[in-house]
Parts: C-alpha cells; sequence; structure tokens
C-alpha cells in the first residue's frame, strides 16, 4: 500500500458567506499523479488555497504525511516538501529569470546542488536559458508559466501543487506545459493537478475527481474517467 502524502477530509471554505467549498474529501498517495478537475467556478483553485495556506477553512481536516498542517504559512510547507505553482503564475515580474529561479531556492543553503538544479531547469526550459537576465514580467504567458514552475522545482518538492497550467496558453504552449507535467512525475515527484483541461489532465493522471459547485461528484483511475459519458458530455464537449 502506497505512502499518503495528501489527505483533505471534511473541507469547506466560504467566501463572504458563499460556501464555495462544501465539504470534501480526496487523497494524493506518493509517487502518484492525481488530477482535479471541473469547470470554471466549481471550487479547484479554493481547494487548492485552502491546503497551501493562502485561505482560511471553516472546517475540515487537511494532512501533509501524517500530520495537520490547516493554516500554516507557505514558508513551513516549503520547507516540508510541498510547493505550488499557483493560477495565474506569481512571478516576481520585476527580477530576471535567474533571480526568480533562485528565490525557488531559498529554503537550501546546497550552493553546488542550486548550481546543477539551475542547470536542469534550463534543460527542462530552453528558452529560459536563452532569456535568462531578461525580466520575468516582460516575458509571454507561456513563458511565465516555465518559470514559475521551474522555481517550484528548485525547492525540490516532494510534492507539487499545479494550479491551472494551461490556462491562456497557446496550444504549443499547452504541449509544452504537459510535456514538463509527465517528465517531473516521471522523475518521481508526485502531483497534484488542478485543470479545466480535462481531457489532457485525465489522460496523464493516475486518479482523477471530479468537482462541480463546491463537491467532489466523481473519482476514479484517470483513464475510466476519460471514458465516461458523463464526463466526456459535461467537460469534453461529447
Amino acid at each position: 500500500m502506497s505512502t499518503t502524502l495528501l489527505k483533505v477530509k471534511g473541507l469547506k471554505v466560504a467566501y463572504g458567506g458563499i460556501q464555495a467549498v462544501k465539504g470534501i474529501d480526496f487523497e494524493v498517495h506518493e509517487a502518484e499523479l492525481v488530477t482535479l478537475i471541473g469547470s470554471n467556478g466549481a471550487g479547484k483553485t479554493t481547494t487548492m488555497k485552502a491546503v497551501t495556506g493562502t485561505q482560511p477553512l471553516n472546517a475540515g481536516l487537511i494532512e501533509y504525511m501524517g500530520h495537520s498542517i490547516a493554516g500554516q504559512g507557505t514558508w513551513d510547507l516549503v520547507k516540508k516538501g510541498l510547493a505550488m505553482v499557483p493560477e495565474g503564475r506569481g512571478v516576481f515580474t520585476r527580477m530576471s529569470i535567474i533571480e526568480n529561479l533562485k528565490m525557488g531556492a531559498y529554503i537550501r543553503t546546497d550552493t553546488a546542488g542550486i548550481a546543477n538544479d539551475m542547470e536542469k531547469m534550463f534543460n527542462i526550459f530552453p528558452r529560459l536559458r536563452e532569456r535568462k537576465d531578461q525580466l520575468a514580467g516582460t516575458m509571454s504567458g507561456g513563458e511565465q508559466q516555465m518559470l514559475a514552475m521551474g522555481r517550484a522545482l528548485m525547492s525540490r518538492p516532494k510534492v507539487l501543487l499545479l494550479d491551472e497550467p494551461s490556462m491562456g496558453l497557446s496550444p504549443i504552449m499547452v504541449d509544452k506545459i504537459f510535456e514538463v507535467v509527465r517528465d517531473v512525475y516521471a522523475q518521481g515527484v508526485t502531483v497534484l493537478l488542478v485543470e479545466q483541461n480535462a481531457s489532457r489532465a485525465l489522460a496523464i493522471a493516475n486518479r482523477g475527481y471530479v468537482m462541480e459547485s463546491g463537491l467532489i461528484t466523481m473519482t476514479g483511475p484517470g483513464k475510466e474517467l476519460l471514458a465516461d459519458p458523463k464526463v466526456r458530455a459535461a467537460y469534453l464537449g461529447e
């Protein structure tokens, strides 16, 4: 039986009296790629914010490696091995690409290891190497997404949380981002992927959860959900 790294039970989150997340349960096991899919407004991003401590929860349990992390700061979570790539990327726009990547390694002191990982990021994202001294704010959305993912990976996470990484990107850039997600997972990083692009997410996921109006309505292996007529009708336009 694989180890449960992340466990969410009975999670409820409200914004100004509106219940955005209405009591959901899900788990992410070690060496899994799990996706949370759903339409815009389903509560996916709110769930991610609650997990990473940037949104208070009203009720429920959030455990990482068997210990509660509810309300803990991002700094503590990164030190524990949880790294988040937020919706909207969140790069430091007035810093260069190199400076952004170094910020991802702020919890580390192994200078040689940081230099090696920087080189690794440039190999994964050649575009970043070409523009390493460019200010992040002058890059395209796709390039900023690559940078945000590279910055998160610089912390050497055990679990990588990705919130809508393909949103607003060109088809070519979407292909690249999903290729990187697969590669990161193949290298042993556990991944929780929140995505509106249900077909792409389910195609690479071990397991998926379908979220609608603040509730999880379906769960199962990624390929099974991808083949389910209800999922295809709701999210793939079939």
